[in-house]
């Protein structure tokens, strides 16, 4: 079986998370023993007729992005028509950002990293900052994401100093969209969309696993619900 991602992202080779992914992808296909294939669309050229011929979309790291609406665009499509999606760092927060916009009212809803200014500071300057830094992450039961890993208490890598602000969590609570991993401190890690083949987002990047040519969990079962959706269509 062939699966075609879409990559959603600007890419530069500096990035270490952008020269992982494609690898990430190669490890768990070849579990799988799919074909995959990784093709980057620039977030400032994405087209919407251009999504319809990938299988999945994954936006990546490195964000500010050059067209944040290139981004959201994305993000929006593969939620309306229920294109897998993975999320990673950036693409966490923009996941959140575009649901509170177009879903719980908040067009305003804003990302301080590119306007410091924003009334809503939706995504907002971690206080912890987390660089190159591992962290532990407590994963709610009965959710997706503790179903992927069969564990509670996971311990994943970071790149990122800015998240979905925990002051805001409160707009989601009668949402399809779910919090369901926080730090050890109680902020937001990681968020998954219900009534949806797969639409999961975090702020770790678990592509970097692939730079220990290894496994991840995630991206595996990310692969299998692209699978699984493409036969049904």
């Amino acid at each position: 079986m062939a699966l075609t991602i879409a990559l959603i992202g600007d890419f530069n080779k500096e990035v270490i998370a952008h020269m992982a992914i494609p690898q990430a992808i190669e490890i768990s296909a070849n579990v799988l023993q799919f074909n995959a294939e990784s093709h980057w669309v620039d977030t400032d050229r994405l087209r919407l007729d251009e999504l319809k011929s990938f299988d999945a979309i994954w936006c990546v790291p490195a964000s500010p992005y050059k067209s944040m609406e290139g981004a959201l665009t994305a993000i929006r499509y593969a939620r309306e028509n229920h294109v897998p999606f993975l999320g990673t760092c950036g693409g966490y927060q923009h996941a959140a950002l575009e649901y509170a916009r177009n879903i719980l009212g908040y067009p305003q809803a804003g990302n301080s990293e590119v306007d410091p200014d924003t009334k809503m500071p939706l995504i907002s300057s971690l206080v912890c900052k987390l660089v190159e830094k591992s962290d532990h992450i407590i994963l709610r039961a009965n959710s997706k994401v503790n179903e992927i890993y069969k564990i509670e208490k996971i311990l994943e890598d970071y790149h990122c100093s800015f998240g979905v602000n925990p002051d805001y969590l409160p707009l989601y609570d009668q949402s399809d969209m779910k919090f369901v991993g926080f730090d050890e401190l109680g902020d937001p890690r990681v968020l998954e969309l219900e009534n949806h083949p797969f639409f999961i987002a975090t702020a770790f990047q678990p592509e970097r696993s692939a730079n220990n040519n290894e496994e991840h969990p995630l991206i595996t079962s990310f692969l299998k619900a692209v699978a699984d959706s493409k036969v049904i269509t």
